[in-house]
């Protein structure tokens, strides 16, 4: 009798275990590559690199609502992303989509994701639906501009995180890097982010990745992924699993918001020292040159970023309003 109830009990943990591996492996997510806007080259490497990653895992599979032959046409997304046909699908991925998608019912889009439901954005998914508010609130950010094409160190906001544990302290990365507005980094879970402008290093706040609880939805969004290379990366493949993971509930993930605001401490502060940059914004500072000269302050700011400077040594290249 008592080895009977054993394998029963094995039996049936067995069973749980088979369960939930069938479950995860059944996850089915939509991949949108459709474009009303730019088109990035990298996009049928990004639709090949996804099913991949699905294939390679065991944890989902994927269709596409591709936009027709240019990105440009809408009847594979009227009827991918209708209602009806979400109900198939645990999750989307806007995979550098551009542009006001010609999606069926977009108020219903995003209650979808607030449903339960799984949303995954790559490098321009912030250039979608600039006129759409609630997509830009619900992703969290919104494409502003980018510059040249730069190398940076994206700083590791959270090791813990299924997309960022793999890459240390700092990831090294050539891309093209975006300069978002509309971001609110009490409303998200930061992943990745820069202390400085990708290109002219002066200091602030420039975030790369994050996540978000939408609803009873979740969200993972990464700025990266505009170059081919940076698709072929193996870095950038486990960033962006992680993250498909963690939005598809197969891992758990913090979606706590973080306080990245620099404070001096005691002693510095009776010493007179003042913080150049707070770790939030540069909101009460101006360059001291009116026609923003960097050649004339670049070695200020270059020193500036690696120690406090007291009042007396901020005015030699800054001034506060």
């Amino acid at each position: 009798m008592k080895n009977s109830c054993l394998r029963m009990a094995a039996g049936v943990g067995l069973g749980i275990l088979l369960s939930a591996s069938a479950s995860a492996a059944h996850k089915r997510l939509l991949v949108v590559t459709a474009t009303q806007g730019f088109r990035h080259s990298s996009i049928p490497l990004a639709e090949k690199v996804l099913a991949g990653l699905g294939e390679q895992s065991g944890l989902f599979t994927v269709d596409y609502a591709r936009g027709g032959p240019d990105g440009k046409g809408s009847q594979d997304l009227e009827e991918k992303l209708s209602l009806d046909s979400l109900r198939n699908y645990d999750g989307v991925v806007f995979a550098n989509t551009t542009g006001d998608l010609p999606l069926p019912d977009r108020e219903g889009f995003i209650k979808w994701v607030e449903s339960g439901k799984a949303f995954i954005g790559t490098h321009s998914a912030s250039d979608t639906f600039h006129g759409f508010a609630p997509y830009v609130e619900m992703l969290g950010g919104e494409f502003l501009t980018h510059h040249a094409q730069a190398g940076v160190e994206c700083i590791n906001m959270d090791p813990a995180s299924p997309a960022t544990r793999h890459l240390g302290a700092k990831y090294s990365v050539f891309d093209e890097i975006y300069i978002l507005k509309n971001f609110h980094r009490e409303n998200v879970h930061g992943l990745l982010t820069l202390d400085k402008h990708p290109n002219t290093l002066l200091p602030g706040d420039y975030p790369i990745a994050w996540t978000k609880q939408v609803g009873r939805g979740k969200l993972f969004y990464t700025s990266l992924g505009h170059r081919e290379d940076v698709w072929l990366s193996d870095l950038y493949q486990k960033h962006i699993l992680g993250g498909i993971k963690w939005a598809l509930g197969i891992e758990k993930g913090d979606t706590t918001p973080q306080n990245t605001a620099a404070k001096l401490g005691k002693g510095e502060a009776n010493d007179g020292f003042k913080l150049l940059f707070d770790g939030t914004d540069l909101n009460g500072w101006n360059l001291r040159h009116a026609d923003g000269n960097l050649a004339a302050i670049g070695n200020c700011v270059r020193q500036a970023t690696r120690r406090c400077f007291s009042a007396s040594e901020l005015s030699h290249c800054f001034g506060q309003t």
